[in-house]
């Protein structure tokens, strides 16, 4: 009878400890997706805006070059946001222009106008890890990044950039990513994305995204404008400086067409 109790206790313990550990998978991803929705709620609203754009690509060796570029996007609110992102500098890519169409479900859609072929190129979905025009910037990295694009895990609490960072993970829902996670730093009091780590498909650390130098547009969206992109497998790194951004200047889907492409130098 004593040895029955025994074994029935140690089961009943094993039993709890185990539950303890669903729950607490469950509550660490439902408030993964809660400070993600909050942080998307917070930039809701902005309609459509413009902004200038550099972009400044360094090799292992520490040389570098630089490209101009300009930027418009549209708040699609049934669906994910439209960007269209162009570049003016230097000549031998003027003209070139990428129209993206993100999704809450399913895999974005990308096309490529290039000018020296007078066509527009769709991005295949398998292709969307490559590199952006040679930068540390994939594809995949230009849309809007949706909610619903990812699953989510909350992992702790951080000091960050002198203030309590969230530290979440999320999860890729497309197969096609070329990321088989990321983990975000999110401040507590603004929801700023400050830091986002890159995990390849092997689940090794791929490049680092830094986002700095934060200024609050129409008393209510923040905009990071230093992008700086650290490729730790290759030495490489991508730095997009963002100014002299504008809201709610009128733009609408007809700005954001595959014709508009062909437009848009």
């Amino acid at each position: 009878m004593k040895r029955t109790r025994m074994i029935t206790g140690i089961f009943f313990s094993s039993l709890l400890m185990c539950l303890s550990n669903v729950v607490w998978a469950q509550s660490a991803a439902e408030k993964g997706l809660e400070i993600a929705r909050e942080a998307d709620r917070r930039d809701q609203g902005w309609v459509d805006s413009t902004a200038d754009m550099k972009m400044i690509l360094r090799n292992k060796r520490g040389d570098e070059s630089v490209r101009l570029l300009r930027s418009k996007g549209l708040e699609v609110i049934e669906d994910g946001d439209q960007s269209i992102i162009v570049f003016d500098q230097p000549a031998d890519v003027r003209g070139t222009a990428l129209l993206t169409y993100s999704h809450k479900t399913g895999p974005d859609d990308q096309w490529l106008y290039l000018p020296a072929l007078k066509r527009v190129k769709r991005i295949a979905s398998s292709n969307k890890s490559g590199p952006f025009m040679g930068s540390e910037f994939a594809f995949e990295d230009m849309g809007a990044q949706e909610v619903e694009q990812y699953t989510y895990k909350y992992l702790r609490d951080e000091s960050c950039n002198e203030l309590t960072c969230f530290v979440i993970e999320r999860y890729p829902t497309d197969e096609n990513s070329g990321y088989s996670k990321q983990i975000a730093w999110i401040d507590q009091q603004e929801y700023r994305i400050y830091k986002v780590e890159y995990y390849d498909r092997k689940d090794s650390l791929l490049k680092t995204l830094t986002l700095s130098k934060f200024y609050k547009y129409l008393d209510k969206f923040w905009r990071a404008h230093d992008n700086f992109m650290m490729n730790h497998q290759t030495g490489k790194s991508t730095r997009l400086l963002l100014a002299n951004f504008k809201f709610d200047i009128g733009l609408d889907k007809a700005d954001f067409s595959q014709n508009s492409l062909k437009r848009a130098q």
